[in-house]
């Protein structure tokens, strides 16, 4: 058949598949197919009906002359392939696999408006087998005849020891290259797990994708000569349409992990890949299918895998933890999964001030998911520390109270007891810790999650809060640069550079963030701080203002802005203050450290210790930064202030 021109479409079922960009459209919307697996569909559709060899498939995505994997790297295009089209290899609609031979696309293909004829086999007929009749042997009458039988043996022997030589140099030219591919691939010692995609065709198994993501990456974080994105960090990149060399340079990686998963009753099929970043090279690629019985087993299977092809040394110990030899309790497994979805929900609305029910709501279906877990399974340690971390210290705001504290507590102290190297549930304690002013506990906590874990970001920003608490600036620093490496989307650098007092610095990260859409709105608000201490103030009052309107906290933005126009700056911080006063006056939640930073600024001392007061008895994370917090700076040197540094334990 002619190939299609650079405009014309290729149809096939309820598919249009177009030739010049590689855009595949199911019924008119856009169906997300990466590069490659598209390059072998246009291959197979182009060549409808006829087979299309693993050799003509290798030679159109690498050449001839680049050495990798290709054998996975085909088996993992051919499943996103059937993937995206919903197709089953058993029993196929479009793609035909024709053992030891190669792929032949069955489905009817039209170019434009011409469609194709039924497929049709135009490959070489396989040769009819040899049909000579098989005698049986004559009896030996001499000894010329022994001499004939035993040459014929000889060369039959002859024929298998050359057939074995060959494989033994086929076995041997296979790990050859194998070798040279690793040596030819830039050493990998970083990577991000992309986000998984649901192939499921049920957007309410999105949870169990993002759950599927999440074990991969915790794998791959055991091994301390890798380092490991967060989940965090790599979760901004689901379903964008940045390439993937760019999503690297932005996370600082020379690798990533990408893949699919598909489930289907109790079957489930994950295909990963990793691809070398800068150059946006394959270099393994695989598809597993298993039942769902043995899916957290499967993670452990693909993260030695990747180490295995990367080179990285795994310690004894980290392969340990990646073995899951327990039973496995499908229902607490699922119970989990859907908690930490709704617990991520909570996080995305926690700092919109409008959607504060919202945020309730998902906060407390994690909760009951989380206890849904261990109903189902009483020693199923990770929902013990799902609910440690809402009831004590979730990354939201309002903060909890705290009559929570203890069963906070309780929680993570129970998920310990069932896995003592939980080193998240280690990380929870210590912000607690944290919050309740508890530095020596804290600072064994710290430290014991980044011993087991060392790359668990969290671990280290913990660390870092508690040196930067203490005043150990410098040493804050160098783990706020780890947690920086670890888990990019934090913004621990600029905060401290923002505690040295180096506005200049914090600006400049500030801007960086914003100019890459790293925090949302949230970016516009600290920007706001740095500006008004390097008494920028239009500055920032502009940044305030947009992050306020970002919020959907316009109200507060039209008083900021009518407050600047009639009084300047100082008019502006009224202004806010006001708004804020009337809505805890009404029952909404407030941030007691802003009102006490805006009332330091109007130079109301009682005022802004009178929110300090406040906050402390919330156990914000406010007091416990009162050492180094520039916000704070007018409050220095009132007799009050020490009182409250002597009171959190940071001074004597």
């Amino acid at each position: 058949m002619a190939l299609p021109g650079p405009a014309t479409p290729i149809r096939f079922g309820a598919f249009e598949l177009n030739a010049a960009t590689g855009e595949l459209r199911k019924a008119g919307n856009t169906v997300k197919l990466h590069p490659q697996p598209c390059r072998v569909l246009l291959l197979l559709t182009e060549h409808a009906g006829q087979i299309v060899t693993r050799e003509q498939i290798r030679e159109q995505l690498w050449g001839q002359h680049t050495f990798v994997d290709f054998e996975h790297g085909i088996n993992f295009c051919i499943a996103q392939v059937r993937g995206t089209l919903g197709d089953n290899p058993e029993k196929p609609r479009y793609v035909e696999t024709l053992a030891r031979r190669g792929y032949r696309f069955i489905a009817p293909v039209s170019m434009g408006a011409t469609q194709t004829a039924d497929p049709v086999d135009v490959s070489l007929s396989e040769q009819p087998a040899d049909q000579s009749p098989v005698t049986a042997a004559a009896p030996i009458e001499d000894r010329e005849t022994a001499k004939q039988i035993r040459a014929g043996a000889f060369a039959a022997n002859r024929k298998y020891l050359l057939t074995a030589l060959c494989l033994i140099v086929v076995a041997a030219v296979k790990l050859g290259w194998g070798w040279y591919s690793r040596q030819n691939v830039a050493a990998i010692r970083s990577l991000a797990v992309l986000p998984l995609e649901n192939l499921s065709n049920d957007p309410g198994q999105e949870y169990f994708a993002d759950g599927m993501t999440d074990a991969l990456t915790t794998d791959l974080s055991q091994v301390s000569a890798l380092r490991v994105i967060s989940r965090t960090s790599a979760m901004r990149y689901k379903k964008t349409d940045r390439s993937l060399p760019q999503i690297a340079r932005e996370l600082g990686v020379d690798a990533v992990v990408e893949g699919t998963v598909q489930r289907s009753g109790n079957r489930v099929r994950i295909t990963a890949q990793l691809i070398q970043a800068d150059t946006d090279k394959h270099i393994w690629a695989r598809s597993y299918e298993r039942d769902m019985q043995d899916i957290l087993s499967l993670q452990g299977d693909i993260a030695r895998t990747i180490a295995q092809e990367i080179s990285v040394e795994v310690k004894p110990q980290e392969k340990l933890r990646m073995t899951r030899g327990q039973p496995v309790n499908l229902k607490a497994i699922e119970a989990y999964l859907q908690g930490q979805y709704h617990y991520q929900k909570a996080k995305e609305l926690g700092f919109h001030f409008d959607k504060e029910k919202m945020h309730e709501a998902e906060l407390n279906q994690a909760v009951a998911f989380f206890q849904r877990a261990v109903t189902e399974d009483p020693n199923y340690a990770p929902a013990f520390v799902g609910m440690g971390e809402i009831w004590g210290v979730p990354a939201t705001f309002p903060y909890p109270p705290t009559s929570m504290e203890q069963p906070a507590r309780e929680a993570l102290r129970k998920a310990l007891a069932i896995d003592p190297d939980l080193a998240e549930a280690y990380v929870d304690l210590g912000r607690m810790d944290y919050r309740y002013w508890n530095w020596s506990a804290l600072e064994q906590e710290a430290k014991h999650a980044v011993a087991l874990k060392p790359n668990l970001a969290a671990a280290h920003y913990l660390y870092s809060a508690y040196l930067g608490a203490i005043g150990q600036m410098d040493e804050a620093m160098e783990e706020a640069e780890r947690t920086q490496a670890l888990d990019p989307g934090t913004d621990r650098v600029a905060w401290m550079f923002y505690c040295q007092r180096r506005f200049d610095r914090f600006i400049e990260l500030k801007r960086s963030d914003i100019a890459r859409h790293a925090f949302g709105p949230l970016d516009h608000f600290q920007l706001g701080y740095g500006y008004e201490r390097a008494h920028m103030f239009k500055e920032a009052v502009d940044e305030w203002e947009a992050a306020m309107s970002g919020f959907s906290d316009d109200d507060l933005a039209r008083a900021l802005r009518h407050g600047y126009t009639k009084s300047g700056f100082t008019g502006a911080m009224r202004a806010w203050a006001a708004g804020l006063e009337s809505i805890a006056k009404q029952g909404g939640t407030v941030h007691p450290d802003l009102l006490a930073y805006l009332y330091s600024i109007l130079g109301e001392k009682d005022r802004a210790f009178a929110w300090l007061e406040k906050s402390m008895e919330m156990h914000t994370t406010q007091p416990p930064a009162l050492k180094i917090d520039p916000t704070l700076d007018e409050l220095r040197s009132d007799p009050r202030f020490e009182e409250l540094l002597r009171r959190v334990g940071l001074s004597p």
